[in-house]
C-alpha cells in the first residue's frame, strides 16, 4: 500500500469553505478511481512553529499499490483539482509538499 501525503500553505484569504470544498472534491475521487483505499484531510497541529513553515493543511490517500497511485497522478479530474489547490496557495506550486511512503 502507498500513501501519498499532501502538505499546504493556502494563501491567508482562502476560506475554511473552500479548503472544504477542494477537499470534498478530492474525498470524491475515492468513487472515481479504482484502488482509492482511503482519504482523509486534517489540519497540522504540531508546536515546532518555524519548522512548520505555515503548511497547516494536510491530506492523504492511501492507494492500494504503486499503479493505483500512478493511474491518480495521471488522471485528469485529480490534475484538474490540484490546478484549484496550487491556485489558492502560497507561491503557488512552492505552497505544496508531496510525500509517498510504502505502507
Amino acid at each position: 500500500m502507498i500513501r501519498h501525503l499532501v502538505h499546504l500553505r493556502f494563501r491567508a484569504d482562502v476560506t475554511q469553505a473552500q479548503k472544504a470544498a477542494l477537499f470534498g472534491e478530492l474525498a470524491g475521487l475515492s468513487n472515481h478511481i479504482s484502488g482509492i483505499v482511503d482519504f482523509q484531510h486534517r489540519k497540522n497541529v504540531s508546536v515546532e512553529t518555524p519548522l512548520v513553515r505555515d503548511f497547516l493543511d494536510m491530506f492523504w490517500f492511501d492507494f492500494a499499490d504503486t499503479a493505483t497511485r500512478d493511474v491518480y497522478l495521471e488522471d485528469s479530474q485529480h490534475q484538474a483539482i490540484g490546478a484549484k489547490i496550487v491556485a489558492c496557495l502560497e507561491g503557488g506550486a512552492d505552497g505544496v509538499f508531496v510525500c509517498d511512503i510504502a505502507l
